[in-house]
């Protein structure tokens, strides 16, 4: 991104929308672009307009869709758009961002009435008191311990949609299939650490296991870490027996009520795939909600 680089950010929608707010796109001086805000409908029309802005550097706030002056220029969707378009002169900043990002740190990218960028922390994408912020949270992040189809299925899905993850097992069977479901899995040595599987606050921690025994001392490390959700695969008679063992471990009630069992939105889902998807569809949810988070964040 070079001298002359033009941000057009989606800073307000009205109605329906084919972008979520915080939707960026990105016009070099050459006008080739990069990014979205809508399916085609202005981004030629935002083009022209960074050459205009170029040429004198003022920041522009513009309107499409409904009440809009640019008649001539339709949204389908029927709603409305607002689009800030400003010259970077902050490259530093989105340098730190991409660290940031990179070493899953929560944050905010804000775009001030002056047309500079800053950082700041988390808050929801919107209107703020300093201007307008993107959220940036860091993407859910998978721990899984397991052993059989089951942790296999899971992780080849987590794998699938690109979503980082970790598959933990102590079965040579399972670590050696592992790479023939695209997953990245290390061996679970006997002394297991939380903060070495790099559990934070956007993990989602999963046990699949057939023998329970090996549970035990892995709950009890991954209920003292901050995951966001921790679940393990069995019926409710072993979700009982495993509150129980942990309770004669000493675990507390607080922590107890943190564990999910049965996991899964289908509770039922007694195949390998079904249990995956129905698994990965609770998470995705719990990520949703996740208290303390804004919900309108980039991941």
């Amino acid at each position: 991104m070079g001298d002359g680089t033009v941000f057009a950010i989606l800073t307000g929608v009205s109605g329906p929308s084919y972008r979520d707010l915080g939707a960026t796109m990105v016009i070099g001086p050459d006008g080739g672009w990069a990014g979205a805000l809508t399916s085609g409908c202005i981004e030629a029309d935002i083009i022209l307009r960074a050459e205009d802005l170029r040429r004198d550097g003022r920041m522009r706030v513009l309107r499409y869709g409904a009440g809009s002056p640019y008649i001539d220029l339709r949204l389908p969707c029927g709603g409305a758009i607002t689009v800030t378009l400003f010259l970077l002169r902050d490259a530093a900043v989105l340098e730190d961002l991409e660290r940031m990002r990179l070493q899953r740190q929560p944050c905010a990218l804000n775009l001030c009435p002056a047309g500079r960028l800053s950082l700041q922390p988390l808050v929801a994408t919107g209107q703020t008191a300093t201007g307008f912020s993107i959220g940036f949270a860091p993407p859910v992040r998978h721990v899984i311990f397991g052993a059989g189809p089951e942790a296999l299925v899971f992780a080849g899905l987590v794998a699938a949609l690109e979503q980082d993850h970790l598959l933990l097992s102590h079965d040579d069977a399972t670590l050696a299939a592992a790479p023939g479901h695209g997953c990245r899995a290390e061996r679970l040595g006997r002394l297991f650490d939380a903060k070495w599987a790099a559990i934070d606050a956007m993990t989602a921690v999963t046990l699949f296991y057939h023998d329970h025994d090996h549970e035990a001392e892995i709950l009890r490390t991954v209920l003292q870490s901050p995951a966001f959700y921790i679940g393990a695969q069995g019926s409710r008679a072993a979700q009982e027996k495993r509150r129980i063992r942990l309770a004669e471990l000493g675990v507390p009630e607080t922590a107890l009520a943190r564990l999910r069992g049965p996991i899964g939105l289908i509770r039922s889902s007694r195949n390998a795939r079904d249990l995956a998807i129905s698994a990965l569809a609770e998470i995705t949810e719990a990520a949703g909600r996740q208290a303390g988070w804004p919900a309108a964040v980039a991941g």
